[in-house]
């Protein structure tokens, strides 16, 4: 019996222009104070291809963007991940970027309120005659 051999054709190469259409825009959700993740986030990649539930996680390397994923009978897989080292580099420093911004945001803006002072609504509390 012979077996057919299978003509498997590699796809050619993306251009490099082809990464730079791909600007991901990056929302950054639910901002945690505490735990291991700091945040969620989504990232729609050139207005046409969508990734819900990014994690940044703290580590003591520092924070990274975690994937979505599921559990496998030998560990955790990726749902969807960048395919090349650059573009994974490029993804998790734009997310970062975009956590780093959305914290000084929230830092900022909570440095310019001014503190609450107890305003005057004509009643004065008094004691009660005994």
């Amino acid at each position: 019996m012979a077996k057919k051999a299978a003509s498997k054709t590699a796809p050619a190469p993306a251009p490099a222009q082809e990464a730079a259409d791909l600007e991901p825009d990056v929302k950054i959700h639910s901002i945690n104070t505490s735990g291991n993740v700091l945040a969620y986030a989504s990232v729609t990649l050139g207005g046409c291809f969508a990734v819900r539930g990014l994690r940044i996680v703290d580590s003591t390397k520092g924070p990274f963007v975690s994937m979505p994923g599921y559990k496998a009978k030998d560990g955790c897989r990726d749902i969807c991940f960048p395919c090349t080292k650059e573009f994974r580099q490029q993804f998790q420093d734009t997310v970062l970027c975009a956590y780093h911004q959305e914290l000084a945001q929230i830092h900022e803006s909570r440095g310019c309120e001014r503190p609450r002072q107890r305003e005057s609504s004509g009643f004065e509390e008094r004691a009660w005659p005994r």
